[in-house]
């Protein structure tokens, strides 16, 4: 933990500069740097071991794109890469005793490992099913119920624990607990395991293509840390008029690490791809982002935020239920979409791959842009 290091060093010895260290804005970028450079260097090593233990991705030969064949072999389980780039420089540079900082880094590697176990059974085991559904809903649901027992039950967070920000309306907040103070947590843990279940899920549907779930991450990651920054300051939050959250712009630490290993891990992931992020990484980073938004209370901005990632699973939920329907209905099944999740719809309309990723990106900056206006359009 260099921040405790660094504020004994400046407190005993006062040496010029040390004070710096103290600014969340120093110790973000820091953090950034960090991550980045974890993930460049420590990433190389990772997919070389990946390469020599032949851990490679399983590509399907049934679903039609014969574009992705090529990318058979390929090292997979590269959220390892991931979560150590997010993990490590969170916890050198966020205070040792701030709650938001412990529990995001909780979050990523308990969905990480879940995570991990399914690309363990797929990769090594060569069982294409993994992890069996309900065991890897159970992995989520158990981290959501740690993380939301936490937010409610914690001492420090009871003036606002139940409290959240709707979207462009000023000066009124949805509380959990309209059905009473002493019960609240029976809507707000289930609310809360729900956003961390389906921010998880919706970011390994949409890791389909190089670079497409790393980067969306990255940019709705910067957001977030935007949002964790002006909620943790009296004076941003009172002229935004949203919830004031002590200790919580600690968590743009968190928030600049995550876009740095995003980053660093796009130098591998991007077209064609060196290594893939696996179910180690997508439900690493889902699970971050997710912990993220509900902890600075902006969870309901996450259909705006994480657009993209939403698309994705809307498009893989109509794509299901239609044809479930028409089948039901007419004996044979129909679909709305070439092929769900979205990404594939545009592959099978001959879109190349890059091209994809490029312009989904694109959305997602103004997605998140357009999140950030709403702390003014209200």
């Amino acid at each position: 933990m260099l921040y405790f290091l660094l504020d004994w060093l400046e407190k005993t010895y006062q040496p010029p500069g040390f004070g710096a260290f103290s600014y969340i804005t120093v110790r973000s970028a820091l953090a950034a740097s960090f991550a980045l450079l974890i993930s460049l260097f420590i990433g190389k090593k990772i997919i070389s071991w990946l390469q020599r233990m032949q851990l490679g991705e399983v590509v399907r030969t049934d679903i039609g794109l014969d574009s992705h064949l090529s990318k058979a072999g390929t090292p997979s389980m590269g959220g390892i890469i991931l979560i150590l780039s997010v993990v490590i420089p969170s916890v050198l540079w966020t205070k040792p005793g701030n709650v938001y900082g412990w529990l995001a880094v909780f979050v990523t590697l308990l969905l990480g490992m879940v995570g991990f176990m399914d690309d363990y059974i797929k990769i090594i085991k060569k069982d294409k099913k993994g992890l069996a559904g309900r065991l890897k809903i159970a992995g989520q649901v158990a981290t959501g119920l740690v993380l939301g027992s936490v937010l409610y039950f914690w001492p420090d967070f009871s003036d606002y624990r139940t409290l959240t920000t709707i979207p462009f309306l000023k000066q009124f907040n949805i509380d959990y607990a309209f059905i009473g103070a002493e019960y609240g947590w029976l809507i707000y843990i289930p609310v809360v395991i729900f956003i961390l279940t389906a921010t998880s899920n919706a970011v390994n549907l949409t890791d389909g293509l190089d670079g497409l779930a790393a980067g969306i991450s990255g940019i709705s990651g910067a957001a977030l840390g935007i949002l964790a920054y002006v909620s943790g300051r009296t004076d941003f939050s009172s002229f935004l008029d949203i919830i004031y959250l002590p200790g919580a712009g600690e968590l743009t630490i968190f928030a600049s690490a995550l876009i740095g290993a995003c980053i660093g891990f796009l130098w591998y992931n991007t077209y064609p791809a060196q290594v893939f992020m696996g179910d180690t990484g997508s439900l690493a980073l889902g699970g971050a982002l997710g912990a993220l938004a509900i902890m600075v209370k902006k969870e309901l901005l996450l259909p705006i935020l994480c657009g993209v990632f939403f698309m994705e699973t809307l498009s893989v939920i109509i794509q299901t239920s239609y044809f479930k329907y028409t089948k039901k209905k007419y004996g044979e099944g129909k679909r709305i979409f070439k092929m769900a999740p979205l990404h594939h719809h545009y592959e099978k309309s001959g879109w190349p791959e890059p091209k994809i990723v490029t312009r989904f990106w694109i959305v997602s900056i103004l997605l998140a842009i357009l999140t950030l206006i709403t702390l003014k359009i209200r």
